[in-house]
């Protein structure tokens, strides 16, 4: 029988109708109710925002360690894979919540800069914040907690959602200076769109000029937009996507090689074990090895 990868939906049980929920981490560290181990690779249906407050650690996002300690922000964004690692000393804030809770809600314009925030491609999902900065944001989440836990009357999540947006735009900002934000680089907008369709369809179209079609742009016009957002070309991009569907696959699910390798877009398995091995240097046995 097929498995499917472990898909972690948002579910707040105090307030089911809320789509935001606020945590404190090294009580979600110690968690043993949950469904599924926080400490195993495990894919998000939401965004979250993880604040650390003290302690020194990694936190594994999409098969990558990320160092952390106190003023470290790391931003996981809706769909990515991720896990936590078992420190007794690690305290923080963690942030949970749906697309619809703050996209819904912003402009066209303020959306984008939102979620691009939490995208991995176009930032790095670390942030390191100074003295001041963190002085700001522990405050800012000090007041979403009053809101959420304390007045929680029929005001406070508009409010929450008006702090989320504040917080969000407050770490664009520190990304900005950090010069690690593609604010005003031109084709931002359709590289989005681009990067969408190709995590979209991965296993069902490999080709530059397949996408062209469907957004109705030359290969030529895709390969300019990916090497002025990303600095690779178009087909590079869509291997990158399509072997992080793989390495997904291949952690997150007991499948057999040959149906990962055809629920992947491969006939032939042969050919799969190239390709991933090409753009690994691991077969996906050594890849399945390493990473569980």
């Amino acid at each position: 029988m097929k498995e499917n990868p472990i898909h972690i939906k948002f579910a707040n049980a105090q307030n089911p109708t809320a789509e935001f929920d606020l945590l404190k981490l090294e009580e979600l560290l110690g968690r043993t109710d949950l469904d599924h181990s926080q400490y195993h690779l495990h894919l998000v249906e939401f965004y979250m925002i993880i604040l650390f407050l003290d302690g020194e650690g990694v936190h594994t996002i999409d098969f990558k360690e990320h160092s952390y300690k106190k003023g470290t922000i790391l931003t996981i964004r809706k769909d990515q894979i991720h896990k936590f690692h078992k420190s007794n000393s690690t305290k923080g804030i963690v942030l949970l919540f749906t697309d619809d809770f703050l996209v819904s809600y912003l402009e066209k314009l303020e959306s984008l800069k939102a979620l691009q925030l939490f995208n991995e491609i176009l930032n790095a999902p670390k942030v390191e914040l100074k003295k001041e900065e963190l002085n700001d944001t522990s405050n800012l989440l000090h007041r979403i907690d009053r809101e959420y836990f304390h007045i929680n009357d029929n005001y406070s999540l508009g409010i929450i959602r008006s702090e989320l947006h504040i917080l969000i735009t407050n770490l664009y900002r520190i990304k900005s200076k950090q010069s690690q934000n593609s604010d005003n680089r031109k084709y931002l907008s359709e590289f989005i769109t681009f990067q969408n369709l190709v995590e979209a369809h991965a296993t069902q179209y490999t080709k530059v000029k397949e996408y062209g079609k469907l957004i109705g742009v030359s290969t030529k016009t895709l390969n300019t937009i990916t090497k002025t957002i990303v600095n690779k070309s178009a087909k590079e991009f869509i291997d990158d996507i399509c072997t992080k569907q793989i390495k997904r696959l291949l952690i997150n699910t007991d499948l057999p090689i040959k149906e990962i390798a055809y629920d992947s877009g491969f006939e032939e398995t042969t050919n799969f074990y190239k390709y991933f091995k090409r753009q690994t240097g691991l077969t996906p046995e050594q890849f399945r090895t390493t990473f569980h």
